[in-house]
């Protein structure tokens, strides 16, 4: 099969309505809603879940990014396939492909089933990920995107800050247990189902389908190479080893070759002539180093509280309150904004300033660091995220024509977690060292004998206070110091925001362009 003769059918160039575009949303928002809470239900949980399948901190990190490897790769292809069939077939697919990974996680025996079931639910989360943004912009002009984002700011809010409060509550729930985590968000997948079946109607692209299998392949191949490689140095063998130059040579062989396909595609799975666009460059560059930010943020920050500070995991969830009611807030305001102005240049710069400001004073943590200190920069960081990581994918939105929404938009998300999917790696990586070391070295000055270098993750509540004292410490000395390394990344998405050339935005949408809708899918 081929794209060849890929077009979009014209027939009519009415726009959506307002009430049209609220009715979808409200099944594109339940769908952003099961995502949202799937994913910071668990933020809470990992401790335990970890701690309970006798697993290291290497497990904890790997059953994170294996969920964002698999959305990593998997957006191109599901943003390449929206713009060729139906979107609102794609995205119900999506949704059966993510609920289907969340009771496969929550019925995993193991760390390794685990594993692979969280790959699946990485799948589907990648389709909702990349096809909401899609399909938002496919309905509404760039200019009027504001006005919605108030009901998205309150819908990420909703799930946001109930998610780590739900997990914890679960994990601390004896009759429930950590498993439910997974399954709390089924009922949601399917309400989203059901009202996007009713609701959503858009333009069909017509036209045979080809996707670029052998592209998809070498990515996933080389992006896994890499992540192997940063999951492990440090640990299993040195930064600086043999083992270290077979993985990233290996990695850099089969980008090669991927882009030698991509090349040759007629349907490529990540488009080359995006590079060719300056302000897609540098939103790409920006968004790989913002989401080292934001992944490393909700990964370690629950684990300091419950590591580092003993709290539970519900109240780990509450402590973390700040960053996601910040994110929320700061989402929603600066999209009122942009509608009211039509400039976006400027909210970009304010973001990603606040982020470096926010990584810094996070990068100052200890054990006893005071909690409205790291509530201070827990709010600067989500204050910088909300305000960034929509309009980057705005900015790029708003320079290419609608056929080539699907894959701009899935480019942009795809940096974006492949940057928050190696930074949550590299920096689990760093910090099962440090820890290791810490724990040893602690351990050694009261005499007691180690056993596996310390890296076994235990609840603090299980140890001997003074074992606990140790554990805690050197958690508390290690989270801050991953921080430090995310600062000199922010500087760089600050860098590359400042050379974005602010362009105005359109007030033309794509269903305008289109005629026939899917509402039969």
């Amino acid at each position: 099969m081929t794209v060849e003769d890929t077009t979009i059918t014209s027939a009519s160039a009415t726009p959506m309505t307002h009430k049209q575009i609220l009715q979808a949303l409200s099944g594109l928002y339940i769908g952003i809603f099961v995502a949202i809470l799937s994913s910071t239900v668990v933020t809470n949980a990992l401790p335990t879940i970890v701690a309970d399948l006798h697993a290291g901190q290497s497990v904890y990190t790997w059953v994170i990014t294996s969920t964002l490897l698999a959305t990593t790769v998997s957006s191109p292809v599901w943003g390449k396939l929206a713009d060729l069939v139906s979107k609102k077939l794609l995205i119900q697919i999506a949704l059966i492909i993510f609920t289907g990974g969340s009771v496969l996680s929550g019925l995993s025996s193991g760390a390794g089933l685990l594993i692979a079931a969280r790959v699946v639910q990485g799948i589907g989360a990648g389709g909702l990920l990349a096809l909401i943004q899609v399909i938002i912009a496919t309905m509404i002009p760039p200019r009027e995107l504001g006005r919605y984002s108030g009901y998205f700011g309150a819908v990420f809010a909703v799930g946001t800050s109930a998610g780590p409060l739900v997990g914890g509550l679960i994990v601390d729930t004896d009759w429930l247990g950590w498993r439910w985590c997974f399954f709390v968000g089924v009922p949601f997948a399917v309400a989203a189902l059901i009202v996007l079946q009713k609701t959503l109607n858009l333009p069909v692209a017509k036209g045979s389908v080809r996707i670029d299998w052998a592209g998809a392949g070498l990515l996933t191949a080389a992006a896994s190479l890499l992540l192997i490689w940063v999951s492990l140095a440090g640990d299993a063998y040195p930064w600086l080893s043999w083992q270290t130059a077979a993985l990233l040579g290996g990695t850099l062989v089969l980008a090669l070759a991927f882009i030698g396909v991509e090349r040759r595609a007629k349907a490529p799975v990540l488009p080359l002539w995006l590079f060719r666009t300056r302000t897609v460059v540098l939103a790409i560059t920006a968004g790989l180093a913002i989401g080292v930010a934001l992944y490393a943020a909700t990964t370690y920050l629950s684990q300091y509280f419950q590591l580092a500070e003993g709290k539970t995991p519900t109240l780990a969830g509450i402590l973390g309150l700040p960053l996601i009611l910040s994110l929320a807030l700061a989402s929603a305001i600066a999209g009122r904004i942009i509608t009211a102005t039509g400039r976006w240049k400027p909210l970009l710069v304010s973001g990603t300033v606040l982020i470096t400001a926010g990584l810094a004073l996070l990068g100052f943590t200890q054990r006893d660091t005071p909690y409205w200190q790291l509530a201070l920069a827990m709010a600067l960081l989500g204050l910088g995220l909300g305000v960034t990581l929509q309009n980057l994918v705005l900015a790029v939105q708003n320079q290419v024509s609608p056929r080539e929404l699907g894959a701009a938009s899935a480019s942009v998300s795809f940096f974006r977690t492949l940057g928050g999917t190696i930074g949550v790696s590299a920096l689990g990586a760093v910090l099962a060292g440090r820890v290791g070391h810490l724990i040893t070295d602690g351990l050694t000055m009261l005499g007691i004998p180690v056993a596996g270098g310390g890296s076994s993750l235990s609840r603090p509540a299980d140890l001997p206070a003074p074992v606990r004292a140790v554990v805690e410490d050197a958690y508390g000395q290690a989270i801050g110091g991953i921080f430090q390394y995310a600062v000199p990344l922010a500087l760089v998405a600050l860098v590359c925001v400042l050379f974005i050339r602010e362009v105005p935005l359109r007030t033309s949408n794509a269903v305008a362009a289109a005629g026939p809708v899917d509402g039969s899918r």
